[in-house]
């Protein structure tokens, strides 16, 4: 038994220690943290207290300060958070202020204010300044602190009242607004609830509790308070919502009676308000059983319990969250540096900003940048891309003899033979048409050169050392330097691409190894007309009808014309039979055997007339009259070849198409393997060997030191902000590391049910920490 008490006399001893080292040590961070005006993103445990207006919070938290400090009103009083700090004091502890009750406001250091109400003036002052006279609202907090013997430590911020109906120069979304304030401090993990409501209202229909579900769903961090239960209707108690049979909650419920208006009229103290409290839950028959659960006291008791164990599951994610801002602001820090004032320390910084920007594209055009991208190709990767996946590939889908019809190369044979009769002549046409195949190569190849140019473009930006952006002048001279580089190197580059092209063009190498020949390549050809042809007779039959349309028309003796063969050739016989028959003719008979229409009848012309015979006499007529009755076409002012091919001309267009497809292989693979060449010597790698001496030359002189080095206002300002955050940072660390070891190591089995005044707690909330 003795061992036993003995442990729960040491329990209760752990536990104030505990308390004693934790909160204070979080309210540190906050002071930290508050009076740098630097805004971390770290959550320190803290309790909010939330309820509609009117519902008593202002009482609960003058209850648990056990002075009369707030401003009061029928309306929103509370317009600005407040960050209430209780911190306890003994009575003897050396202080000149020891046993005195006082209290500090965090924007007005080293004033103590002895008079409470001169604190009141001064929250409504201060509230004023930030939300105006006239009911508006600010998220800017006010951080009190207040030392007494009579309290005990927690930290508490009191939120504005949930409020319907807009007052003042309040805006009409004033609800809305306040939920939202509320919300941005009640939805962390590490904060606790306070959810204050009046007990003569239906908890079912509370504010406080509705809008804490929505930040704290499972009710795990949330308190209940319970108020006004003096004034319940008589025979009626609040029972069953502080047992947590209505709406439960895993850290109960306190109910608590506050001071009346009255008594606030008359000055009643909150001693005397205390002490009629205790009366009223001793006298109470609904509530002598449930003392633990009833009273001020009681629910400050409970809340600084919570509230140390709650710090001390906060405490190895609160370090792991500063370590990790540690990390970043120092590095954030180390990016903007210091400016130099003397000119030879600025031309060393100058100096080594160069050099990492020569470096950095360097590694960038190599691949060995220390940020490889995983998501998508940059540098290098994409010059390789382009060459091997655009350049080359479309090159490869180009087909020899796009463009060029099969009436086009024909009427280039045709030309090419002058007025020579048909005779296979296709390497001039070849030639002619070949380098105007070639010259279509000269557009994707400088195309090429353009797309490289861009990427080095855009690797120049992506090159940006972070010490440039310091610099807004230099970053734009160094732009500038690199842009006009670039450019320079990409005219060579172009020019020797044009040059490789125009080579090819003036110089057709048909002795060339791969090259097919033209004797291949008409044996070829006459292979592949003889096997499309669906039969020799068909096509000679056409070509035989187009020679007999192109010839001019022979007249027959019959009927006065020579008579055509049926399939409308005339035949040498034909031809030589009339020429005899001509000759054989008597004199004044026509040539063209065409007889006379004057026959038989006496003839009125001037010329000669013929002798008269008997009927077998061959009529005579005019010979100038006869030639006058024909007349050649004019030839057409642009000429073209007839419609069908002969076997002959279309043999040469398959020759001179495989000629032009084999060559223009050859001088393709020549294109795809030299034009990235000359675009990797003249414009990429001839940046990489002299970009940091070009910059050097342009940019690091003496009298641009200054200017070059000039900061704007906005980086001094970030620099100033990255150095205070971090020392801010380094305090909070430091104080983190201050706390002894057994505010750290709890022993196993330790537990918060019960303090050294008998309050127990809720089953849920024993917790081992091991």
């Amino acid at each position: 038994m003795a061992e036993e008490d003995e442990q729960q006399q040491s329990q209760p001893q752990k536990a104030s220690s505990l308390g004693q080292t934790l909160i204070p040590v979080v309210n540190k961070l906050q002071d930290i943290c508050s009076q740098s005006g630097i805004s971390i993103p770290i959550n320190l445990p803290q309790v909010a207290v939330v309820g509609s207006q009117s519902s008593g919070k202002s009482s609960v938290i003058e209850a648990l300060v056990g002075r009369d400090f707030l401003p009061r009103g029928p309306d929103v009083v509370t317009r600005r958070p407040l960050m209430l700090q209780l911190i306890q004091t003994k009575v003897n502890n050396g202080d000149d202020d020891g046993g005195v009750e006082y209290g500090e406001f965090l924007h007005l250091p080293g004033n103590k204010f002895y008079n409470f109400s001169e604190i009141r003036n001064e929250i409504q002052a201060e509230t004023e300044r930030e939300a105006g006279a006239n009911r508006g609202i600010s998220e800017k907090t006010i951080r009190l602190k207040i030392y007494s013997p009579n309290v005990l430590d927690i930290t508490l911020i009191d939120l504005p009242g949930i409020t319907r109906v807009p007052v003042g120069d309040q805006p009409s979304d004033i609800e809305a607004r306040i939920r939202t304030m509320i919300m941005k401090y009640i939805r962390h993990p590490s904060c606790l609830i306070l959810a204050v409501t009046p007990a003569n209202s239906d908890l079912a229909n509370s504010d406080a509790l509705q809008i804490a579900g929505n930040a704290d769903p499972d009710g795990k961090r949330t308190i209940g308070v319970i108020t006004k239960l003096d004034i319940m209707d008589r025979g009626t108690d609040a029972r069953n919502l502080l047992l947590g049979k209505v709406i439960p909650l895993q850290l109960g419920y306190v109910g608590v009676v506050n001071r009346s208006q009255e008594d606030i009229m008359h000055n009643r103290s909150i001693k005397d308000a205390l002490a009629a409290e205790e009366r009223f839950f001793r006298s109470h028959p609904g509530y002598i059983n449930l003392a633990d659960r009833c009273g001020v006291p009681q629910l400050a008791k409970k809340l600084n319990q919570i509230l140390v164990q709650h710090i001390r599951e906060c405490l190895p994610a609160l370090k792991s969250a500063i370590s990790s801002q540690l990390v970043t602001v120092t590095k954030e820090y180390a990016s903007y540096g210091e400016t130099p004032d003397t000119r030879a320390g600025q031309g060393t910084l100058l100096l080594n900003i160069l050099s990492k920007y020569s470096e950095a594209f360097n590694s960038l055009v190599e691949g060995k940048n220390e940020e490889i991208s995983t998501s998508e190709l940059s540098g290098g990767a994409r010059i390789h891309f382009i060459f091997q996946s655009i350049f080359v590939r479309s090159l490869e889908d180009v087909d020899p003899c796009d463009g060029l019809l099969d009436e086009d190369i024909r009427t280039a044979i045709q030309n090419a033979r002058g007025p020579r009769s048909a005779v296979f002549a296709a390497e001039v046409p070849f030639e002619v048409l070949v380098r105007r195949q070639i010259a279509r190569l000269s557009d994707p190849s400088i195309q090429c050169a353009q797309f490289i140019y861009n990427e080095l473009v855009k690797m120049s930006h992506s090159s940006m050392v972070n010490e440039l952006q310091r610099y807004p002048v230099l970053r734009k001279r160094v732009d500038e330097v690199v842009g006009r580089f670039l450019r320079e190197n990409l005219n060579p580059a172009e020019s020797i691409i044009r040059h490789l092209i125009e080579m090819e063009m003036d110089y057709i190498n048909t002795s060339h190894p791969n090259f097919i020949g033209g004797s291949k390549a008409l044996e070829t050809a006459q292979q592949k007309i003889r096997s499309s042809m669906d039969g020799g007779e068909s096509d000679m039959a056409i070509v035989s009808e187009r020679s007999s349309r192109s010839r001019p028309v022979t007249r027959s003796p019959a009927n006065g014309f020579i008579k055509s063969p049926a399939n409308g050739v005339v035949s040498d016989q034909g031809v030589r039979a009339n020429a005899e028959a001509a000759r054989n003719r008597p004199a004044g008979s026509s040539i063209w055997g065409i007889p006379s229409i004057f026959s038989g009848t006496e003839s009125h012309s001037s010329a000669h007339e013929a002798p008269k015979s008997n009927s077998q006499r061959e009529p005579s007529y005019n010979i100038d009259h006869a030639l006058s009755t024909i007349h050649l076409r004019e030839p057409p002012s642009i000429l073209r070849s007839s419609e069908t091919l002969s076997e002959q001309e279309a043999t040469e267009i398959a020759a001179t198409k495989l000629l032009l497809s084999s060559y223009f292989d050859i001088v393709r693979k020549i294109i795809e393997d030299s034009v990235p060449k000359a675009i990797m010597h003249f414009l990429v790698n001839h940046t990489k060997r002299e970009l940091h001496n070009v910059l050097i030359q342009k940019l690091y002189r003496e009298k641009l030191f200054e200017e070059m080095l000039q900061e704007p206002g906005e980086v001094s300002a970030k620099r100033k902000h990255a150095r205070e955050t971090l020392r801010v940072l380094q305090l909070a660390f430091q104080t983190l590391d201050e706390l002894p070891l057994e505010a750290e190591t709890i022993e196993r089995g330790y537990s918060l049910g019960t303090d050294s005044i008998g309050l127990p707690l809720t089953s849920s909330y024993t917790t081992n920490f091991f």
